[in-house]
């Protein structure tokens, strides 16, 4: 199995090593990188690419590590057996399989994605280390031991919102997804955009970075930013020469709010445009 990228994504060489790298030591691959640059994407398209199902496990911060492998609904056995429902003789009947759990038993190789682990409590990274390194668990109220078939292809996001323990770090590959650079970016916007006019691409990043490159934004769009952005250029028909506008009255970009999400960076750009309207008439 080895992962040479999709029609639908753009996986540099460094991401495509980096992949095949974790599936050949059978290692869980952690993937870093901004919010917005395909961290979670390439899960589903690793699995797309290799033609095996994928498993999604979307971390939240209230999950436990036990829900990937399963939960025990003893509150429901016990109305039940208030009830006098003949299943409450059956435990089984009342555990619910997680995630870890599907992707052991399943017939061929899955993707087992762990969405953003970071969101989690501190703990959450060490409390599935003995599970990820030995792929299987123990059943305590059956006394089942769940063993995988097949070692599944095990891809996990962070957005470093939190330091994972150093134990968990050594069990994983890993890899840092870069910002991509124009080039990059470029072959980004053909593959989900056909017929693109390069005037209007050009003039659209040439904004877009100059944009991340502002001192003192909060938030730097992200390469889904970009693409919502434009879309928006398209929909609304938008001139390429009205994006670089040189009015210090209209410095924002047109359809801003594809790129600026919050009131603190929209007010950096008023400001930028009250100092250049203030400037010109100093002239």
């Amino acid at each position: 199995m080895k992962f040479e990228g999709t029609k639908s994504y753009v996986a540099t060489e460094d991401l495509r090593v980096a992949v095949n790298a974790a599936i050949t030591l059978e290692r869980p691959l952690l993937v870093k990188g901004e919010p917005g640059t395909g961290k979670t994407v390439l899960a589903r398209e690793v699995a797309d690419a290799l033609g095996t199902p994928l498993i999604e496990w979307h971390i939240k911060s209230t999950t436990k590590a036990q829900q990937g492998l399963y939960e025990y609904d003893a509150v429901s056995r016990l109305r039940d057996s208030q009830l006098g429902d003949p299943r409450v003789q059956d435990i089984g009947n009342y555990i619910k399989r997680g995630k870890l759990w599907d992707a052991f038993t399943h017939e061929s190789r899955p993707v087992l994605l762990i969405d953003e682990i970071d969101k989690a409590d501190i703990e959450f990274p060490n409390d599935l280390l003995l599970e990820l390194d030995r792929m299987e668990f123990h059943v305590y109220e059956t006394g089942e031991r769940v063993q995988a078939r097949v070692r599944p292809i095990v891809m996990i996001t962070s957005n470093n919102e939190k330091e994972l323990p150093d134990a968990f770090l050594r069990r994983c590959f890993f890899h840092y997804i870069k910002f991509p650079d124009r080039e990059t970016m470029t072959e980004i916007i053909n593959v989900h955009f056909e017929g693109l006019k390069p005037r209007l691409i050009n003039q659209a990043l040439n904004t877009f970075y100059e944009v991340r490159e502002m001192p003192g934004l909060k938030k730097k769009p992200s390469t889904s930013e970009l693409l919502d952005w434009l879309k928006l250029l398209m929909v609304e028909d938008i001139d390429p020469e009205t994006i670089r506008e040189k009015d210090p009255n209209k410095l924002i970009p047109p359809l801003y709010g594809a790129l600026l999400k919050n009131e603190q960076d929209v007010t950096l750009f008023e400001r930028l445009a009250f100092l250049a309207r203030r400037e010109r008439r100093g002239e």
